[in-house]
């Protein structure tokens, strides 16, 4: 690939990469993937103790909030930085922010700086998620690209799982600041395992630029929703000059945005990407299916304690079948994909199953055991764990390789954004019922709730958010996915 190639913005070629050096990279940008997403899970058993050794435990909140914030922001910027500068030193900087942000809170005298440090890994945990994905998009293609989703739900799954446990451990018997140390040696092996393999990844379009104006319209923009989905129905009432306020500056700031992107000679997120249906349509499903997935996740554990007298420790436990569901799911999906014409109907068949499923739970609220309890949330997991695949290869499919990075950022940003507002609106059915917030007083849960009718509602929102992923699914149009001549195709009859 020439230089003159990439500054007149041509697609490169494909990297010339054995299988091993595919895979060594997929296992470090997976462990990157890793790290922050246990810094999503692995904060919060830990943030008593945390109150107890910094004080001011009324400003905790934020110590999960301000990651948020800038983790979701942050995610399709690093989709157009990637795609003008190249993988390897974008990766490479996501890292290294997301380790100075460790570091800082490792250290953390106080309260505000713990805040700090959690906003600056965010800025480099933003990355890490979009990255990932889109490195993997570059070593495969798209019809062969579907059975990495395994391992990406697996990340996630562990991280689900392995960082609560390690929270409350490091806590307990150790010291809170394990939390973060934990992440140095990670990070820094992570950085090992990538660097050479990942020089020969190309250059997709050096001679783009990066839309200053329109970023720091999108970040304001996404941070004041946030904050008003974040505070409403607890910190202030739905209704109240706070969240009203923030909520019409963030539509304004949306509105520049969108003006910003007809206007600029090079808008952060291109206007033949957004107007794509396959991307459109795409991203607003696994946006509404992470809008379910995510508020679900938050609010069986409460569920568990409710109706099947389990422990606040234990509880976590009926999110086995959650997780074992999506991981499996998606391996199925990932694997099948490549062998169907029609592979936008596993999305389908999944999202409909999840659907049946959580109207099942509907309606079963209060009356259901420990066993059809874990056999229903397997299925919802199962069943979601199937569409993701669909929509992230059907995405990066439907791009030019120059865009890979914006519309994958893209897809990671509204899969953020989904699961903040489905605990956002969770909640607010949560507190309108008698419940509390997900994650927050969870040994009163049990002892408070008496009526099954708190958890219907949330069940039958998540079908609804589900149903309607499905809409979405419908409409986005199936593209021969791009691949190796030799892989068997199977051709559905109709």
């Amino acid at each position: 690939m020439t230089e003159a190639s990439h500054l007149n913005g041509i697609a490169p070629v494909a990297p010339a990469l054995s299988e091993p050096e595919k895979n060594v990279i997929i296992g470090g940008v997976l462990l990157s993937m890793l790290l922050a997403a246990l810094d999503q899970t692995i904060v919060a058993p830990a943030m008593p103790t945390i109150g107890k050794a910094l004080g001011h435990a009324d400003y905790l909140p934020w110590v999960v909030t301000g990651y948020l914030l800038t983790a979701t922001a942050m995610a399709p910027l690093y989709g157009k930085i990637s795609d003008v500068y190249g993988r390897r030193p974008t990766i490479f900087a996501a890292i290294i922010i997301f380790l100075i942000g460790s570091l800082i809170s490792a250290l953390a005298p106080n309260m505000l700086v713990l805040i700090l440090g959690r906003a600056v890994q965010g800025l480099g945990g933003g990355g890490l998620f979009a990255l990932s994905q889109t490195v993997i998009g570059d070593l495969v293609p798209p019809r062969e690209r579907a059975r990495y989703a395994a391992w990406i739900s697996g990340t996630w799954a562990v991280a689900s799982i392995a960082g609560p446990l390690l929270g409350g451990t490091f806590a307990d018997h150790l010291h809170w600041s394990l939390i973060f140390w934990i992440n140095i040696p990670l990070g820094l092996v992570a950085l090992a395992i990538v660097n050479n393999p990942l020089k020969k990844l190309p250059i997709a379009a050096r001679s783009h630029r990066i839309d200053g104006a329109g970023a720091t319209l999108l970040i304001t923009a996404t941070a004041l929703l946030l904050l008003a989905l974040n505070w409403g129905g607890s910190r202030y009432d739905w209704l109240s000059p706070v969240i009203l306020g923030l909520l019409g500056c963030s539509f304004v700031f949306w509105g520049l945005f969108a003006l910003r992107l007809r206007q600029a000679s090079e808008p952060l997120i291109s206007l033949e990407v957004l107007a794509n249906p396959v991307v459109r349509n795409g991203t607003l499903a696994m946006f509404l299916g992470q809008t379910a997935n995510v508020g679900l996740a938050v609010y069986i554990p409460v569920y568990g304690q409710s109706f099947h007298g389990l422990s606040a420790s234990s509880s976590g436990m009926v999110m086995l079948g959650l997780l074992l569901g999506t991981v499996i799911g998606a391996s199925s999906s990932g694997r099948t994909i490549p062998r169907f014409t029609h592979y936008k109907r596993l999305a389908l068949v999944g999202g409909t199953l999840s659907v049946i499923c959580l109207i099942a739970l509907a309606f079963l609220a209060g009356r259901t055991s420990l066993l059809t309890l874990e056999l229903l949330t397997f299925g919802v997991g199962f069943g979601s764990g199937m569409t993701f695949p669909v929509a992230t290869v059907s995405v990066q499919n439907a791009v030019d390789q120059v865009h890979l990075g914006v519309a994958t950022g893209a897809l990671t940003f509204l899969r953020s954004l989904g699961g903040a507002l489905g605990v956002a609106l969770l909640g607010a059915i949560a507190l309108g019922n008698g419940l509390p917030l997900g994650g927050e007083h969870l040994q009163a849960a049990s002892a408070a709730v008496t009526s099954a009718l708190p958890f219907t509602y949330i069940f039958a929102a998540c079908a609804t958010a589900t149903a309607t992923s499905l809409i979405f699914f419908h409409l986005m149009p199936e593209r021969p996915l791009r691949g190796r001549a030799e892989t068997p195709v199977i051709t559905v009859v109709e």
